[in-house]
């Protein structure tokens, strides 16, 4: 028998593909030791003794926990109140599943952009109308992707692979982030977000990739819109928290911004009378935007991984900023 390195908690609820990486994680050769407790009073007791966690700590879990020292957060950027005070104020380091749907994201940032420079936001209604009829030519309703700008805001993993795809169409492409310093590939100019207001009034795509966060809540407001061109359009696949819809559905009502491309809403599922449903220049996807294949062994990698790093002292990747979220 493999001698036990340390002892992991798989917090409940649990899916099916997650009891399958605990035996997974079991198996290797670390020689982990996984508890999978069922309900919330036996996960107090089984994290007593629990050198790292995975999933959605409670409160009352977390005041339980006498050696916690990681813990796996089972999304790239959890709801709001996963990140409690007791939480952040713990030593306890948290990391997250950020990196899994760069490529999807990026893909789906793209279809977005490429739908309103082809003027598919026109048609689509059009079809279902079953009406043939084409905009004007000399207007076109055509944006030529070589002339134009993406002001691409939070330009992690996801933003540098839409700033990788949009500079592939020839786009000029602005980023702004918070942490990054460097530009990646594909971004001619980076700022910090001091620079967002100064930089709007310049794109035609405004593409939000953020999390939710106390700096962010909210920080795309009817201001922010006015700032940005009548032509332009926003599109958010970040956090729904991050843009305030009253606001939207003011600006494209009054024709501040041409259209929204929105996969992630305040409020979710979208109310079926939601104005937002019927504006002209909007495309609605539900919260879609991450779908894709080999999530869940991506997933695994990175809890894997980080559990190999945990038990030999090494950097554990995805590290967190409690206080900021993310």
């Amino acid at each position: 028998m493999k001698n036990v390195a340390f002892t992991l908690v798989m917090l409940p609820p649990h899916m099916s593909v997650r009891r399958n990486w605990a035996a997974r994680v079991a198996q290797d050769e670390i020689g982990v030791r996984v508890l999978q407790p069922e309900t919330i009073e036996d996960a107090v007791r089984d994290i007593a003794e629990a050198d790292a966690a995975f999933g959605t700590v409670p409160p009352e879990v977390l005041r339980a926990a006498r050696r916690l020292r990681w813990l796996q957060a089972p999304q790239i950027a959890p709801p709001a109140g996963f990140y409690y005070p007791e939480l952040v104020s713990h030593p306890v380091v948290v990391t997250n599943f950020r990196e899994i749907f760069n490529d999807h994201i990026g893909a789906h940032i793209m279809a977005f952009v490429l739908a309103f420079a082809r003027g598919f936001h026109h048609y689509f209604p059009r079809q279902v109308r079953r009406e043939w009829r084409r905009e004007p030519q000399e207007s076109g309703g055509v944006i030529h992707l070589a002339e134009a700008t993406a002001l691409i805001v939070g330009v992690g993993g996801i933003g540098s692979e839409a700033a990788r795809l949009a500079a592939a169409f020839g786009m000029h492409v602005m980023g702004i982030d918070a942490r990054r310093r460097e530009a990646p590939p594909g971004v001619v100019k980076l700022d910090g977000p001091d620079a967002l207001d100064s930089l709007l009034p310049l794109a035609d795509f405004v593409i939000l990739t953020v999390p939710h966060t106390p700096a962010t809540e909210g920080f795309m407001h009817r201001g922010r819109f006015q700032l940005m061109k009548r032509t332009a359009f926003f599109i958010n696949i970040g956090r729904g928290m991050t843009t305030r819809l009253d606001d939207l559905v003011a600006a494209l009502r009054a024709g501040e911004i041409a259209g929204a491309g929105l996969d992630v809403f305040e409020q979710e599922p979208l109310p079926a009378d939601h104005p937002l449903w019927t504006l002209p220049g909007v495309l609605i996807t539900p919260h879609t935007a991450g779908h894709g294949p080999h999530l869940d062994e991506r997933r695994f990698e990175i809890l894997l991984d980080n559990s190999r790093r945990f038990l030999t002292g090494q950097p554990l990747r995805n590290v967190v900023d409690k206080a900021n979220w993310f």
